[in-house]
Parts: structure tokens; C-alpha cells; sequence
């Protein structure tokens, strides 16, 4: 028996001057090409394409060259983008003289392992020594290949679609398979002793089956954290989208022994988006799960714990701590609590749909799904930033997106950049004045009913898939009694909960309470789940940094 061979690992280098481009990878090839695939590309997005394939195929990445004058994507802005990718492939800036500042000063933006000067012959003495050590240390540095969690379940379940989603939100690695049309999936339930009557089955790293895991069961099982390291710290962020990420980002920066909770997985709504292009920083835009795995990895660097599939359902002040409560009775204390939970969803109130959830609809992106409608028309339901950012990436799979309206256009609630992105695409129809009223399907979604605001009449159409952004509600019904809200369930804060000079019922101290505290001293609010805050990542993300700044205020002098 023969075993497959490893593909070589790859060094790909990018340059927009072809002429450059071929020299540099003739150099390569001519020192490393044995032991190495080298990959040339002549744009950033090219190279992020050869890229994203390698990944695909499950390949290496040891070394990436690129170029610093390019246009559309500079070398600073692809390598950046890069490491999401390849985050262990060293990193080579090509410059000219007069560019030795700019890559000094991508050395910290992009983690720069190296810059060279062009042109470097003889390459013996000044090109070849500088990769030979690069390749060295990646040689040694530890990468063993990750195992892949398995997931075997239906197209059309709902719980399938759910563990699926949860694990992608929670960046673990893991490969999908249907069952009934895909081989492995027979040959995994069969070793599982399983006949697939119960959907899903999880089979992880260690080669264990879940059979229909709970969320706590899979996060325990696939290397999350779940459980505290102790029962006392600093501050207690509860969430973990854009604010409550700002929050805990901030707090272990700065010294705070912190921990953020998260019911399902940090990112929020936003982790969900699949480009975000007005965030200050990324000219060519980020998406949500970029965005958030970023963060992700800048709170773990600051020691900061990150609890996943912890519902938290009360919350007292017990003297100086301010003490949470979770789901299963089990409670953590703090100094200082952030509150930063955002908000969810609306649900859709149209006859038919309640028990398709998961089966056809879904509220949000659900980008795992974005392969399954190719060829398909897919539908989406709102007029908001998050709903044109779906039809953006639901496009580039989808034969037609239909991105319904109630509203008579986009311009009053959608940026300009997105009316304008969608205006360009063709396979997305905006149709305005138009609601769904109804919908329809066995085991699945099979149809819709729309209607026409301005006339009335409405139509059915074939519909398999339905995405849902029809406005937001604030997570905090456990919060009843506890802290002051508006009528909606919006938190009050700051000097929201000062009114005629009185200050909130109960509220002992002898200020007044603080930009973002709520009616609890020590208990702060931050991002969308506040009263009156403004819907937008970089706004959620200020405020939890503006709340730390706070909270160590508070701890100076409460």
C-alpha cells in the first residue's frame, strides 16, 4: 500500500509589476523550489484567492512576499488580511528605499517579520540568508494540523443548522457532511454505531460521537472554555459582541482580572456580518468573523477568560460585589459587571413560518448556509446595514437575492456605500413596499406570500430560503427589577436616570451615577443593548472602552 504524499508547503509571492513578479519567483525557485511550491500572483486580491484555495485544500503557507506599492491593496493591507488565513506563515515586506518607513511601521500593524530592500543581488548575500532563517524558524515552530470536528446531519434540521452555526461563530474548525448524499457520513455513523434516525452527530477531534449534543455538551467537547478559574475578578463583562470584546479587551489591557460571558459566541450580531466596510482601520473592508477572531485573540493576549454557552439570568449587588447568575444556579462576583448583551433578532410575525426556524428561515446571516443556496433565489427581509450586507454576500452564491422592504426605498435606513454596492450587483432586486405575510413548506420552507404595501395585492412565490433582519430587541427581561429601563427594555444610564434633579430610586451614593453606569453603582452598560445608542460596531466598540475607563473610576472612589 502507498501513501499519499504531503503537498509541499507553499511561499507565495505578490507583486503588480509582472516583470518584478517573475523575477522574485525565479529567485525562489531557483534556492527553494525542491522543497517549497512557490505561488506568484500579481495583485493583493490574487494572492488572497491563491490563498483561500491553498486553505481549502488544506495546504501550508511557510512564507509570504509582498510587495509594498500595489495598487487597490497595498502590501501592509494583504499581508494583513493574510495572516486571518495563514497566521504562521512569516511575513516579508518588499520595498523601495524611500518606503523603509512604511515598513517599520507595518513591523507592528502586521506583525512584519522582515522587510527587503529592492533590488537585493546578488540574492546569494542579501536575499537567500534572510528567507533561510525565516523558513527555519517556521520549520521548528509547532504546527501540528488541526484535527477537524465532524458534523453529520440534515440539510433541513433545524438543530443541524444550529450546532453548525455554532461552531462556525466559535472558530472551530470542522467539515460538514449530509446525510443520505455523502459516503463519509454513512462510514461515520456506522463506527458511531449510529443508523441516523438521531441528527446530529458530532464526532470530535478524539474521535468521540456526540449524538444531538447541547450547546454546553459541544462547547465542553470541542476545547471552549465553560468554566471559570476562580469565583471572584475585577470585572464581569456579560456578552461578547464588538462592545462587550471592546470591554474585555480594555479591562485585561489595563490590569483588570476579567471575564467575559457569552450565552452562545462572541462576535454578537456583527460576527455574523459577512463585510463590514465602514470600520476605521480596513479601507477594503473586514468581515464580522474576521473581526471578532481578531479580538478574540487580542483579549486571550491581555488574560482575559472567555466563558462560552453561560446564560446569565440574574444579577444583585451583594455589598461591594455585584454578583451574576447563571442558568444552572451556579453563580461568579465581581468589583464591576459591564453589561453588554446587544440585541436580537425580531421575529417574523407571518403565518406559517413559526415552525421553520432553521429549516429554510433564519434570523441573520447564517453565512454557513451561503454554498447551500447556489443556483437558488434566496430572500431577505429588512432595509437596514446588516440586511444589505447579506445581500452582498448571499450574491456571490445565489442565482437571484430579492431583498424586500416595507419602506418606499433604501435611503433612510440603509449607508450609501451598500445602496450603492447593491444598485451595481444584478442579481440582487430590491423591491420595495413589500412584506411577507405568509409563508408555507413541509419539513422545510417551499414558499412565501408577499404583499404589496401600496396596493395591497399580494403573490406566492417558490422560496426555499429566507433571511430575517427586521429590527432589534434588547436581551434584558432578567434585568426586571433590577436595573431601570426604558419601555422597549433598552438599559437607562447615566444621566438617562437623572431626572429633575432627582437621582434613581435606591441609588445611595452622593454623585450622581456616571456617563454609562445604570441604576446599580458599579454596574455598567455598553453598545446596543443602552438606551438611545447609536447601531454601528465602531460606536459599541468605543463604548466599551469609555465603560472600563469607568469602572476603574469607580474603583478608585466608588
Amino acid at each position: 500500500m502507498t501513501t499519499a504524499k504531503a503537498a509541499r508547503p507553499s511561499i507565495l509571492t505578490v507583486d503588480d509589476d509582472p516583470s518584478v513578479s517573475r523575477a522574485v519567483a525565479r529567485d525562489l525557485r531557483k534556492k527553494y523550489g525542491e522543497g517549497y511550491r512557490v505561488v506568484r500572483a500579481e495583485s493583493g486580491a490574487q494572492a488572497l484567492e491563491a490563498l483561500r484555495e491553498l486553505k481549502l485544500r488544506g495546504e501550508d503557507v511557510a512564507a509570504l512576499l509582498a510587495d509594498y506599492r500595489m495598487p487597490q491593496m497595498s502590501g501592509i493591507e494583504f499581508l494583513e488580511q493574510a495572516m486571518d488565513l495563514f497566521p504562521l506563515a512569516r511575513r516579508v515586506l518588499l520595498t523601495a528605499y524611500a518606503d523603509t518607513e512604511a515598513a517599520i511601521q507595518a513591523i507592528n500593524v502586521v506583525d512584519l517579520d522582515h522587510y527587503l530592500l529592492k533590488p537585493w543581488d546578488p540574492p546569494e548575500e542579501k536575499f537567500y540568508p534572510v528567507l533561510d532563517e525565516l523558513l527555519a524558524a517556521w520549520t521548528a515552530a509547532e504546527r501540528t494540523p488541526a484535527r477537524q470536528v465532524r458534523v453529520i446531519g440534515h440539510r433541513w434540521s433545524s438543530r443541524s443548522y444550529e450546532v453548525r452555526d455554532f461552531l462556525a461563530r466559535n472558530s472551530v474548525p470542522f467539515r460538514w457532511h449530509l446525510f443520505g448524499e455523502d459516503a463519509e457520513s454513512e462510514r461515520l455513523l456506522s463506527a458511531a454505531g449510529q443508523d441516523g434516525s438521531k441528527l446530529p452527530v458530532v464526532v470530535t477531534t478524539e474521535g468521540d460521537a456526540l449524538v444531538e449534543p447541547s450547546d454546553g455538551e459541544l462547547a465542553a467537547r470541542v476545547g471552549l472554555s465553560t468554566t471559570p478559574s476562580t469565583d471572584f475578578y475585577d470585572l464581569i463583562v456579560v456578552g461578547g459582541g464588538p462592545a462587550g470584546l471592546g470591554a474585555a479587551v480594555y479591562g485585561g489591557s489595563e490590569g483588570l482580572r476579567t471575564v467575559l460571558v457569552e450565552r452562545m459566541a462572541t462576535g454578537g450580531q456583527a460576527g455574523t456580518s459577512s463585510r463590514i466596510e465602514n470600520y476605521l482601520g480596513f479601507p477594503d473592508g473586514v468581515s464580522g468573523e474576521q473581526l471578532t477572531e481578531r479580538a478574540r485573540r487580542q483579549a486571550a493576549k491581555f488574560a482575559v477568560e472567555m466563558l462560552t454557552t453561560r446564560d446569565v439570568v440574574a444579577l444583585e449587588q451583594r455589598g461591594s460585589a455585584r454578583v451574576v447568575r447563571f442558568d444552572d444556579g451556579t453563580e461568579l462576583a465581581a468589583h464591576t459587571v459591564i453589561l453588554a448583551t446587544g440585541v436580537s433578532y425580531r421575529m417574523l410575525d407571518a403565518p406559517g413560518l413559526d415552525g421553520l426556524t432553521g429549516q429554510g428561515v433564519f434570523y441573520g446571516a447564517a453565512t454557513t448556509e451561503g454554498p447551500s443556496c447556489a443556483g437558488q433565489d434566496v430572500y431577505i427581509v429588512g432595509g437596514a446595514n446588516s440586511a444589505g450586507q447579506a445581500a452582498m454576500y448571499f450574491a456571490r452564491h445565489a442565482r437571484r437575492v430579492v431583498l424586500l422592504v416595507r419602506g418606499t426605498s433604501l435611503d433612510q435606513s440603509m449607508s450609501r456605500y451598500l445602496i450603492d454596492q447593491i444598485a451595481g450587483v444584478p442579481a440582487i432586486e430590491v423591491r420595495a413596499c413589500t412584506e411577507v405575510v405568509g409563508g408555507a413548506g413541509t419539513g422545510h420552507l417551499e414558499e412565501l406570500t408577499l404583499r404589496d404595501r401600496s396596493t395591497g395585492r399580494t403573490e406566492t412565490v417558490p422560496a426555499s430560503w429566507l433571511f430575517v433582519f427586521i429590527g432589534a430587541a434588547p436581551r434584558t427581561d432578567w434585568l426586571d427589577g433590577t436595573l431601570t429601563r426604558d419601555r422597549r427594555g433598552f438599559v437607562l444610564a447615566g444621566p438617562d436616570l437623572v431626572v429633575e434633579g432627582r437621582r434613581p430610586a435606591g441609588w445611595e451614593l452622593d454623585r450622581d451615577p456616571y456617563h454609562l453606569e445604570t441604576s446599580v453603582p458599579g454596574v455598567f452598560v455598553a453598545g446596543d443593548v443602552r438606551a438611545d445608542s447609536v447601531k454601528r460596531v465602531a460606536s459599541a466598540v468605543g463604548e466599551g472602552a469609555m465603560a472600563v475607563t469607568l469602572v476603574h473610576r469607580y474603583l478608585e472612589k466608588p
